[in-house]
């Protein structure tokens, strides 16, 4: 068909017409197809299949959470205190060596107060979930975590199906609930974690006696009944459903009932709080397809609500469909995937007989690191008993958001480089050593740090980074050059040498981020040459911007 002038000038006067009749019909079939996902409940493969992590978290980078509950109240025992305050020997866990007696002076012997009592005694009477969203955001936080339960086994949210919760028993507030509204008042993303799994062989200790002395022979509180807490404060409440039933008691429907039971408090969860993020401290699904389960729903929510899933299901171990969580440590390459990294001050719980584990320092190095390997980084604060921050904490967090305030736009929307980054220890002449310190594991952890990346973080012990270490992140055009342990100097980028194998481009600009002084450097075959003026003391990381003739990341 051949077109006449008029013709075209017809096509062209109905142009609007068309245009709008074609939005429409794509329109109707875009809601249609939107309305028919709504309507259809997906299996967890299918949801699976389909899933790619959301922009928003690999956008977001730094992310706080609140790991708090009850056992913030003892002062001294490391974070296990529910566990090792029924324990006279905890092993190698030496984290938990003033649990029990800590326990004995300042409360008694755990026949008679037992942790139960002890969340009785939690009251978080000066918590203020908008003061420290608020605090969170201005100090660089994208996304917030709270702790929905932990091995305790004690819910922080208004929970139908599980007595021992936060709105019944201790402070007498829907924690959870509280942490959402000021999330989302804040414009943040918010998420919950589960700790539940281990509960029954956790609460063990529970069960036993002392073997000698004044008490020899009379069971701890694990083994009381509903019936003996007739006139007391608990009364009406089963310790059973604690700390779970007497081992002897332990059948399997009694198992299967709990995990049932485990499934119907975590779809109220996430039916009732909508997380956009999910952690199950376990290496795979709690109980299998019951924990499979609750994150099928946390993203068929998030399904029916965006049209895609923009939900994140975190577990340790790299499972298709979720997330992979590295508890106290990092990944040692950079990942093709998203991940997290997570870590925490002391031992996960307020604490005070134990020093501090992280500073701004190694911090910002964890958080550097893991995003220029593609990662997140998650840190706690550890909240004292009644919900406030610990002075020393605060001093660090704001440092740390200090810094994101001027370096942030080398961390925040940015994805990483070919290579993350160059230095002596990436490229094999030193041995770094990142394992300054290991905090908070079970008797496993020497067995787990030399297999993999857990507990692998790098810590106030730990040796500085050589003066030549810097990691790499890019943004549209431009490309950043972190140095970890700047010093004044000739600093040597072998990586960015004009006929390495990365093949950068020719570097054509460069200058600092928190002066926007422009920075002498030149570029050959080998290397790019970087001269670093004086640094004011022991600088923390200095980020240079820099771009590339003709190209775009």
């Amino acid at each position: 068909m051949i077109l006449s002038h008029s013709n075209i000038l017809a096509l062209n006067l109905k142009k609007p017409v068309f245009i709008n009749a074609l939005f429409m019909v794509m329109f109707v079939l875009c809601t249609t197809q939107y309305t028919q996902a709504q309507d259809k409940n997906l299996s967890w493969d299918e949801l699976a299949n389909q899933y790619e992590c959301p922009e928003w978290f690999r956008d977001a980078k730094f992310g706080i959470w609140f790991h708090w509950g009850p056992q913030a109240v003892p002062e001294q025992g490391g974070g296990w205190y529910a566990r090792h305050m029924y324990m006279k020997d905890v092993g190698r866990q030496k984290f938990g060596k003033m649990a029990n007696p800590y326990h004995l002076q300042t409360y008694g012997h755990p026949s008679e107060f037992g942790f139960k009592d002890v969340i009785n005694t939690w009251k978080a009477e000066k918590f203020d979930a908008e003061y420290l969203i608020n605090f969170s955001k201005e100090n660089g936080a994208k996304y917030i975590v709270a702790l929905a339960n932990h091995h305790d086994h004690f819910d922080l949210f208004d929970s139908s199906f599980h007595p021992w919760n936060s709105v019944n028993v201790g402070p007498k507030k829907d924690i959870i609930g509280a942490f959402e509204k000021a999330t989302r008042n804040a414009g943040l993303k918010f998420g919950v974690t589960s700790h539940d799994d281990r509960f029954l062989n956790w609460w063990q200790p529970a069960f036993g006696a002392d073997k000698t002395g004044k008490y020899a022979g009379v069971h701890y509180d694990g083994r009381l009944t509903k019936a003996d807490g007739k006139g007391k404060w608990w009364e009406g409440l089963d310790p059973a459903d604690l700390y779970g039933p007497v081992p002897e008691d332990r059948t399997p429907e009694v198992i299967e009932n709990i995990k049932k039971n485990w499934l119907k408090r975590h779809l109220e969860l996430v039916n009732k709080y909508n997380p956009d993020l999910l952690y199950n401290d376990g290496f795979s699904f709690t109980y299998g397809e019951y924990g499979k389960e609750v994150a099928r729903t946390l993203y068929q929510n998030n399904y029916n609500k965006n049209g895609s899933v923009q939900a994140v299901m975190l577990l340790k171990r790299q499972e298709k469909g979720t997330v992979n969580e590295v508890e106290s440590g990092g990944s040692n390459t950079l990942r093709t995937e998203p991940w997290q990294s997570e870590i925490t001050f002391t031992d996960w719980f307020y604490k005070t007989d134990r020093h501090l584990t992280h500073n701004a320092r190694t911090i910002l190095e964890m958080l550097i690191e893991a995003v220029s390997k593609n990662g997140n980084l998650l840190l706690n604060i550890e909240l004292k008993p009644d919900g406030t921050i610990p002075p020393e904490l605060k001093v660090i967090i704001e440092t740390v958001g200090d810094w994101l305030k001027i370096n942030g736009e080398a961390i925040y929307n940015t994805r990483p480089w070919k290579v993350y980054g160059d230095g002596k220890s990436i490229r094999g002449e030193i041995v770094l050593g990142s394992n300054g310190e290991i905090r908070n594991a079970g008797d496993d952890i020497a067995e787990k740090t030399k297999k993999g990346e857990h507990y692998n973080q790098r810590t106030t012990a730990s040796a500085s980074f050589s003066s030549d270490e810097v990691r790499f992140t890019t943004k549209d055009d431009v490309f950043y050059i972190t140095i970890m342990n700047p010093k004044k100097g000739e600093l040597i980028i072998p990586t960015l040498g004009l006929q390495n194998t990365m093949n950068p481009g020719k570097l054509k600009s460069l200058h600092r981020l928190d002066s926007n002084e422009k920075i002498k450097f030149s570029q050959n075959k080998t290397h790019t040459s970087i001269t670093i003026p004086a640094i004011n003391g022991k600088s923390y990381p200095i980020v240079l911007k820099g771009k590339f003739k003709g190209t775009k990341f």
